[in-house]
């Protein structure tokens, strides 16, 4: 069995001991969380750290509140603790989605929301969810806290625009309101344990006309995709605002921009989804790999955003 060659390991008990202690040994020392994918890191000698500090005893940073307009969720928190959250099944139901699906059982009673986004994978399942709910950081350094928004924070793969001395404490989320909701799409060879070929996460809120066609549709117990994409073009339902964010389409998890034009007051129907899912393909940088290839995924993407649409809009209708 393969020995980890780290000289010290601290626990540190705060944030500031936990900076001290990295400003004290600058390179040599990583912070570590939950540590599935450092210790992975370290025995691939992607790193070659002598000391490691681990953040797991810091008090008040593993919570999911609802506070002042923003649900709160402190970087510690477990996957396994967000996937049993009412609150994040409620209303950031993309994230859920993630999180369900993200390793296995033993691996989520570990891993931490804010280990999963400094490592920065392009095929952060947590990433795209947390883009289209507009999220940001809250980052503690030796200056002190600084906030920006996530989509800011990814710069390449495992490579962040946070300062090496700086930890990040929190994500907060903007409350949607009650006509909006999201979801998040997976796509791989099998349901568990396997990174996604590509991942699709959208959010859509909606002002409701005539949708009764639609609501037929998903009261039927043999809905197919096609019934769903039909019923939706017959009905009369508009666009207030829909956000699609993308992994394992760029070197970062990419969050699509400039939609606002294309879909804003605009009826859902096949001529917005073919702009929207143009626009995403042009933003787009696929690849072709081992697990995939680039017009697999380009193919993936424009199936997965009709799907995502109605998996949207049933969640929305069900609390009509």
């Amino acid at each position: 069995m393969m020995r980890l060659k780290v000289k010290e390991y601290y626990r540190v008990k705060s944030t500031q001991e936990a900076i001290n202690l990295k400003r004290q040994y600058g390179e040599k020392a990583m912070y570590i969380a939950g540590g599935t994918d450092v210790i992975v890191g370290i025995k691939n000698k992607k790193w070659n750290p002598e000391v490691l500090i681990s953040l797991n005893e810091i008090p008040g940073l593993s919570y999911i509140k609802e506070e002042n307009g923003y649900i709160k969720i402190g970087a510690l928190t477990t996957h396994r603790q967000i996937e049993k959250s009412p609150l994040i099944e409620r209303k950031v139901e993309a994230l859920m989605d993630a999180v369900k699906n993200l390793g296995s059982v033993q691996i989520r009673n570990v891993a931490t929301i804010g280990g999963n986004l400094c490592n920065a994978a392009p095929s952060a399942d947590t990433a795209p969810p947390l883009l289209v709910h507009n999220a940001m950081i809250n980052l503690e350094g030796p200056e002190g806290q600084r906030s920006l928004p996530l989509e800011e924070f990814f710069l390449g793969p495992g490579k962040t625009s946070k300062k090496e001395e700086e930890l990040l404490i929190e994500i907060t989320i903007p409350v949607p309101p009650k006509t909006a909701k999201s979801a998040y799409w997976k796509h791989t060879r099998r349901s568990a344990l396997e990174l996604p070929i590509i991942g699709v996460a959208l959010y859509l809120d909606v002002e409701l006309g005539d949708y009764g066609r639609l609501q037929k549709v998903f009261d039927s117990p043999d809905l197919t995709w096609d019934d769903g994409l039909r019923a939706l073009n017959e009905s009369e339902i508009f666009c207030k605002e829909l956000r699609l964010a993308l992994g394992v389409a760029a070197p970062i998890p990419l969050k699509i921009k400039d939609l606002d034009g294309i879909v804003k007051g605009k009826r859902l129907n096949d001529q917005v989804f073919s702009e929207v899912i143009e626009l995403a393909l042009q933003k787009a940088q696929v690849r072709d790999s081992w697990r995939g290839a680039a017009w697999y995924r380009k193919e993936m993407i424009r199936v997965l955003t009709k799907r995502l649409v109605l998996i949207c809009l049933r969640r929305i209708l069900k609390e009509v």
